[in-house]
């Protein structure tokens, strides 16, 4: 079985949605763009997640405040996707936060990190594609986001055997987020064996 996460929550709906469909991980964006949320905003959705799914945390070259300021809101884990220093990372990691690190583009190596995850993708938010069967194994369990839809997220995990999904817009119908993509992208992860060659 393959993890996901649904990542871009920003309403009540999507909160329901989730909780239907039991993904690992939730994904609540506190850097700019569309699906950014304040504190405030990211609360009441993450005490409503159902217990057994994480919450994370997205960030891109967020100041300390802000970070802090999240942390507050019930986070599990940090999805470092700007240029964050390990410093950064390793703070975080004192505190029992668990973190994510983002490299976006087509890797042909994986930078070196202390971070306890690292996620690959094509462009944040992007909705664009990596080559799948050009990218290189970390020595962390691995997150592949970047252009995964219903229709196509089978083939990526064949190709890539990724530990986890991740997903934003595949899982949207006009910007907003569709349950019944939610459910069909879930469903698909679950019902895939992961079968990873570490040589």
């Amino acid at each position: 079985m393959t993890a996901i996460k649904i990542c871009g929550l920003m309403r009540q709906a999507d909160i329901t949605a989730v909780n239907a469909a039991m993904p690992e991980y939730a994904g609540f964006v506190f850097a700019g763009g569309r699906h950014h949320l304040t504190p405030d905003q990211a609360r009441p959705l993450i005490a409503a997640l159902a217990p057994m799914i994480t919450p994370v945390g997205v960030f891109k070259d967020n100041s300390a405040a802000e970070i802090n300021a999240a942390l507050t809101t019930g986070i599990q884990v940090v999805q470092l996707h700007g240029n964050e220093d390990e410093d950064l990372v390793r703070r975080l990691q004192a505190r029992g936060v668990r973190v994510i690190r983002a490299f976006v583009g087509q890797p042909t190596s994986i930078p070196d990190t202390a971070a306890d995850y690292v996620m690959l993708d094509a462009g944040a938010g992007s909705g664009k594609q990596l080559d799948w069967f050009r990218i290189p194994r970390p020595r962390q369990p691995l997150f592949l986001a970047g252009g995964i839809t219903p229709d196509n997220i089978d083939q990526a995990i064949q190709a890539v055997h990724p530990d986890v999904i991740d997903v934003s817009s595949g899982a949207e119908t006009n910007g907003l987020k569709d349950s019944h993509k939610i459910n069909a992208l879930v469903a698909s992860a679950h019902q895939q064996e992961r079968i990873v060659s570490y040589e």
